[in-house]
């Protein structure tokens, strides 16, 4: 008992201690509006130790002492009296617009070989004009026999001045039915040749095939079907390479001499042969020539009736 009464008067002893001694003051200041807004300012930069020259004479003057300086050749006297009646500060320099007319001058007093000199309208003349939308076809791998370059052109390809053409997949044609017809609207009729090359990539090509022919021909563009991106390539190149090539080769030639000509419009008659031709020839000879020669004529068909 009598610990507990020690510990009990050593504990209030404690706490009369702790009460005896002096608290302290924390004081929190708070900042007024005024000091707020100061503060906030921006400070005001330190001065700059760069000092910028007035004139560029100034900030380069040090050149003029270093080893590598030289100085520039004296101005060449002016002889026509244009120059002289410049002021004495204007410069010697001629302007951009003197330099063109001297150059034109030159070129012109010296003759030049254009011909030999390819220039880009020629290169792009020779060349297929392909648009950014074809970017990633594989067909463009397989154009090999033609150059291709990439144009801002409305068509897939321009094939020549008056020829294009526009690319069609099937399988595509299948997931996007009006594609062809927008594309042919943008062309608005300002190629003579409008082709529309259709790559046959599908195994059921019936009902497809018969929309395409249908926007194709009411539109007067030209259908070639291929089956292969190699294939594709070869119409391409082969409607370039015969840009300037003239019909001779698809038209008929019409013979100018007379027996080849009686030929022709008697053996288009059934059951008249060439033989037929020559013993009418030499039966009745200039009287063919007669105005009663159709009358001959449905003779020759009568009786091969």
């Amino acid at each position: 008992m009598a610990n507990e009464d020690d510990d009990g008067e050593k504990s209030r002893s404690l706490h009369q201690q702790i009460l005896k001694k002096p608290k302290t003051q924390i004081v929190i200041g708070v900042p007024s509006y005024q000091e707020v807004i100061e503060s906030s300012q921006t400070k005001s930069t330190p001065p700059s130790l760069f000092k910028p020259s007035q004139s560029f004479s100034q900030a380069f003057a040090f050149v003029k002492s270093s080893d590598v300086y030289t100085p520039p050749p004296p101005p060449l006297p002016s002889s026509s009296a244009a120059s002289s009646s410049q002021p004495s500060g204007a410069s010697q320099v001629p302007s951009s617009s003197q330099q063109l007319q001297t150059d034109g001058a030159s070129s012109s007093s010296t003759p030049v070989a254009t011909g030999s000199l390819p220039s880009n309208t020629t290169q792009i003349r020779n060349a297929i004009l392909v648009s950014h939308r074809q970017k990633g076809n594989p067909l463009l791998k397989h154009i090999r026999n033609v150059k291709w370059v990439f144009s801002d052109i409305i068509p897939d390809y321009v094939l020549g001045q008056s020829s294009c053409a526009l690319y069609l997949s099937l399988r595509y044609h299948l997931l996007h039915p009006d594609y062809l017809y927008f594309r042919i609207r943008e062309l608005q009729k300002n190629f003579k040749l409008s082709v529309v090359l259709c790559h046959v990539d599908v195994e059921d090509t019936v009902k497809p095939l018969l929309e395409v022919t249908k926007t194709a021909l009411l539109h007067d563009c030209t259908l070639l079907c291929a089956w292969s991106m190699t294939e594709c390539a070869r119409y391409l190149e082969t409607i370039k390479v015969y840009e300037n090539k003239p019909a001779d080769l698809i038209q008929g030639q019409m013979d100018t001499d007379y027996l080849s000509r009686l030929n022709h419009s008697l053996t288009s008659i059934r059951h008249v042969n060439k033989s037929d031709v020559v013993t009418l020839g030499s039966t009745f000879g200039v009287e063919l020539k007669r105005p009663y020669f159709p009358v001959i004529v449905n003779l020759c068909f009568y009786d091969s009736n």
